[in-house]
């Protein structure tokens, strides 16, 4: 693994029929340099079974920088999806990742890259996920895999699957954001003009909406705004549901259809992400932070923190903590 003075060493598994979007991702979150916005250094490597240059749909062209042997080094490990969701992957690939697997570094896919994963044995009764129009397909093919619809991404012993195509940047965020901190995430996320995180499953994406739904959205929109503006507050279903002008039972399931979540859960998925924040950038006492973020008491941040980040408030501030920044009341 890389120390905190070398750099973090992703592999990025290339072969033909890989989506030329997927390795365009991984190269826009791992490939450029933002250290000069306090972003750790990044070392991408374009792993192959040979060193010939790959074609891409579209007229592209990959070129590899490294052979299958580099993944040995690498700290991660990202499998792009495919444009044909059952290409075979060849079987230097499928042997490269189970050695991986084997010497326990972490393996992401994104979107169909599910398959290559599932073709190399590495799902068989483990958790997976993939867009959503392919899941039959998956289960289908590989009906050892455990497939689910609700989640944009999944993790499940030391692998990662994503959703759809834009899941696929939520992912790779998640993936800077539990190595290097919230922070470092959201700075990334900034230069790419897209959000930090989404809450919510990929079940809100799969229907169209109605123009009532539209409607609903925007209402739904300003009450998150709110509840963001007045996150130190109290918030209940019930008075959520008041701002919008719905009963409760009816903002609940609006909501959900919307985001994918219930109101709770994304206003618990809020505070994490606002105390994180706090705990990166300032030196606000740990009972402070759990009353800005609404928590009410260290105790219950430090629940929160133990069961959606499986680490305490302390242990995360030691890890990302960048220094104070002016506090304001």
């Amino acid at each position: 693994m890389a120390t905190s003075s070398e750099p973090t060493r992703i592999a990025l598994v290339c072969f033909p029929g890989v989506r030329a979007f997927d390795v365009s991702v991984i190269t826009e979150v791992w490939g450029v340099d933002r250290t000069d916005r306090g972003v750790p250094p990044f070392d991408l490597r374009r792993t192959a079974a040979e060193p010939t240059p790959i074609a891409l749909r579209g007229g592209l062209c990959l070129t590899p920088d490294r052979t299958l042997a580099w993944l040995a080094r690498a700290d991660l490990i990202v499998v792009p999806g495919l444009d044909d969701y059952v290409t075979p992957a060849p079987a230097p690939v499928l042997e490269a990742l189970r050695r991986a697997h084997a010497g326990a570094t972490p393996i992401a896919s994104l979107c169909g890259g599910a398959f290559t994963l599932a073709q190399a044995g590495l799902l068989d009764g483990r958790q997976a996920v993939t867009h959503w129009n392919l899941t039959d397909l998956l289960s289908t093919r590989h009906p050892q895999v455990k497939v689910t619809q609700d989640a944009l991404f999944l993790h499940d012993d030391n692998i990662w699957t994503s959703a759809g195509t834009a899941a696929g940047i939520d992912l790779c965020l998640h993936l800077v954001r539990i190595t290097h901190g919230a922070e470092t995430a959201a700075t990334i996320a900034r230069s790419m003009v897209t959000a930090p995180f989404r809450t919510g499953t990929q079940a809100q994406f799969i229907e169209h909406p109605t123009p009532r739904a539209y409607r609903d959205a925007d209402t739904l929109a300003a009450v998150r705004a709110h509840a963001l503006a007045h996150l130190a507050e109290p918030h209940t279903v019930a008075g959520l549901a008041a701002h919008a002008g719905m009963s409760p039972r009816s903002f609940a399931r609006h909501f959900q259809a919307t985001t994918g979540t219930t109101p709770l859960r994304w206003l618990i998925t809020q505070r994490i992400a606002a105390a994180q924040k706090l705990l990166e950038r300032t030196d606000l006492p740990l009972p402070e932070v759990a009353r800005r973020t609404g928590f009410g008491s260290e105790v219950t941040m430090r629940q929160h923190f133990a069961t959606h980040l499986s680490t305490s408030p302390r242990d995360y501030r030691l890890a990302f903590h960048q220094g104070p920044s002016p506090a304001r009341g």
